[in-house]
């Protein structure tokens, strides 16, 4: 589709540390990366800067660094640590004469590389296609482009129009398989919360073994390598715990520092599993050196979708790594579980997970009574579809009087709903 360089597999890599703490990236996080998309790094370019050049991102001479060492090289791609703007991306393949991709770009080449079911290829080409969207301009030069004055004018629709309205209508297309993917699973969803199986989604920070945590509890074979990003499509599993029957284990994505924001719009439906889930099983690397950095970046992306309420439980997976670590749980003032200390790999302190479990899902059952008036009659079906209701009867003011018995995780996720107003209606 475009006239523009053809990226192999020989890349020169480009770091810069900036001042401001907010913009880093991690160097060692980008070879991770770019192992992860199957590239062979030939060279690595570092440098300083208060802020990003507006014209190369990196300085004049740093660029002018970048290219002689490209040519000395032959490398077919310069792979950014950062997010650049497309006129920077144009200037630098312009100097440099080879592709240039940015640390979005290559995220949604990696995610393009392990795609496997139909929702995750649409989100993925969802994405790509937003994100190519703003590099349009220079992508073809060989047809005209319109301009004033007489003998100038061009013959009607140039070729960035035409290209911009095919984006959006596929980008539409893909928007409307993507709703009735995303309706079929909300039916699985109220189907799980009619039968009140309680769903736990795994999450964290890419690579930190999820994926392997998963097989061990539910003895499945997805796909777990120790690389970035290996999971992209969400699996569901079930697993029976002592004390609270069955439950659904989730399996999602991996979360990364400066997550593209198309990205996160892209997975919005495959997110929703966490969204909606009772507890999120956060899966930490404990042998990382950046172990504080990785869950800050995993909570900044879990209140972008909206999931920063939900109860968590940390796990600190990759013990086997640490000289004096043991299998273990920390409990919270309260006494609940809010740390475990396993091994996925090494398959060790599965068991003090399940326990964990236990403790954390275990179901407190809430008596009460509620009148609601009839304007608020909407919140009656809710209670019938939650099996709640053991009695009704109506008072002389036409309110329903309603003995409620439910679990408190329902209830307080209806009050939450009801933004508290249900808790006004309660007979004392």
């Amino acid at each position: 589709m475009f006239e523009r360089y053809e990226a192999g597999e020989r890349a020169v890599l480009v770091h810069i540390d900036f001042s401001h703490e907010g913009e880093r990236e991690d160097l060692e996080e980008l070879r991770l990366l770019v192992s992860s998309a199957g590239v062979t790094s030939c060279g690595e370019i570092t440098g300083r800067r208060a802020n990003p050049h507006p014209k190369y991102f990196c300085g004049t001479g740093k660029a002018e660094e970048i290219a002689a060492l490209v040519n000395a090289e032959e490398a077919q791609v310069i792979i950014f640590n950062h997010a650049l703007s497309p006129a920077q991306e144009r200037n630098l393949e312009h100097l440099c004469q080879c592709r240039v991709l940015d640390r979005t770009g290559l995220i949604l080449d990696i995610f393009a590389q392990r795609a496997r079911t139909h929702e995750g290829k649409l989100q993925v080409e969802l994405a790509q296609l937003r994100y190519l969207s703003t590099r349009l301009i220079r992508g073809w030069t060989h047809l005209e482009r319109q301009k004033g004055g007489i003998g100038l004018r061009g013959p009607g629709e140039t070729q960035l129009e035409t290209d911009r309205r095919l984006l959006r209508e596929r980008i539409k297309t893909i928007l409307k398989r993507l709703e009735k993917v995303a309706k079929q699973r909300e039916q699985g969803r109220r189907a799980r919360q009619r039968r009140e199986v309680p769903t736990v989604s795994l999450v964290g920070y890419t690579n930190a073994g999820k994926s392997t945590l998963f097989n061990r509890i539910t003895d499945s074979g997805v796909y777990a390598a120790d690389q970035l990003f290996a999971t992209l499509d969400p699996t569901l599993r079930r697993i029976e715990i002592d004390e609270v029957g069955p439950a659904i284990l989730a399996d999602t994505v991996g979360f990364i520092r400066h997550l593209p924001h198309d990205l996160v719009a892209a997975f919005k439906g495959t997110l929703t599993e966490t969204r909606e889930a009772d507890l999120l099983l956060h899966v930490v690397d404990c042998a990382d050196e950046r172990i504080g950095e990785n869950i800050g970046s995993v909570q900044e992306v879990l209140t972008e979708i909206g999931a920063e309420e939900i109860p968590s439980l940390l796990v600190y997976n990759k013990i086997d790594l640490l000289d004096d670590a043991v299998p273990r749980i920390d409990r919270d003032e309260e006494g609940k579980p809010a740390r475990v200390w396993l091994s996925a790999q090494g398959d060790e302190g599965i068991e003090l997970l399940f326990q964990a479990l236990t403790e954390r899902l275990g179901t407190t059952i809430v008596e009460l009574t509620l009148a609601l008036p009839p304007s608020e009659g909407r919140w009656l079906s809710r209670f019938y579809e939650l099996n709640a209701i053991s009695a009704t009867e109506y008072d002389e003011q036409g309110r329903s009087c309603l003995q409620l018995r439910l679990q408190e995780r329902d209830w307080q996720r209806l009050l939450k709903a009801s933004e508290g107003r249900l808790a006004d209606f309660i007979l004392k």
